[in-house]
């Protein structure tokens, strides 16, 4: 199963149009947003996904009450998902994670920092899309996760 990873959004609206018709141009209909979306005018975007969309709340996300209007699945973390046969913990923050949390995961994926990981660690891929908006380090990234392996490849986006 392929699943579109995303994360620190930051209200970049121009990136996350491009994040999802990423994944949309590739089949994807599953999302998991790893938090800091931050207003409930980008969830919209978000909103507007034509698919499954699985999200937590970030440390910016500071409107919970409209954000939740917007995208009533959102929820605080840790998340724990099973798809396509494989145990993911949703974090905003890997090192927020719970030890007993991360250790019944197969992939444990997180944000907040805005730099990328993506690497096997102890058998279990920790994955962080890096930041999509990107505000800080002027390059857009998002993932695509396999499920079946687990692994996943890093994917650029435009910047504009």
């Amino acid at each position: 199963m392929l699943i579109g990873v995303m994360a620190d959004t930051h209200d970049r609206l121009p990136q996350i149009v491009r994040a999802l018709a990423e994944f949309q141009r590739r089949g994807i209909t599953t999302v998991i947003h790893a938090g800091d979306i931050c207003s409930p005018f980008a969830a919209k975007l978000l909103a507007g996904f034509d698919g499954t969309l699985h999200v937590i709340y970030g440390n910016n996300d500071g409107e919970h009450e409209g954000l939740r209007q917007v995208l009533p699945q959102i929820h605080d973390a840790p998340m724990h998902l099973e798809l396509g046969g494989c145990n993911i913990l949703v974090h905003h923050y890997i090192g927020w994670c719970d030890r007993g949390d991360v250790d019944r995961a197969d992939v444990v994926i997180g944000g907040h920092s805005h730099e990328l990981v993506n690497e096997l660690r102890d058998g279990k891929l920790y994955l962080n899309p890096g930041e999509c908006c990107g505000w800080l380090a002027d390059r857009s990234t998002v993932a695509v996760l396999d499920t079946s392996a687990p692994s996943a490849e890093i994917v650029e986006l435009e910047l504009g």
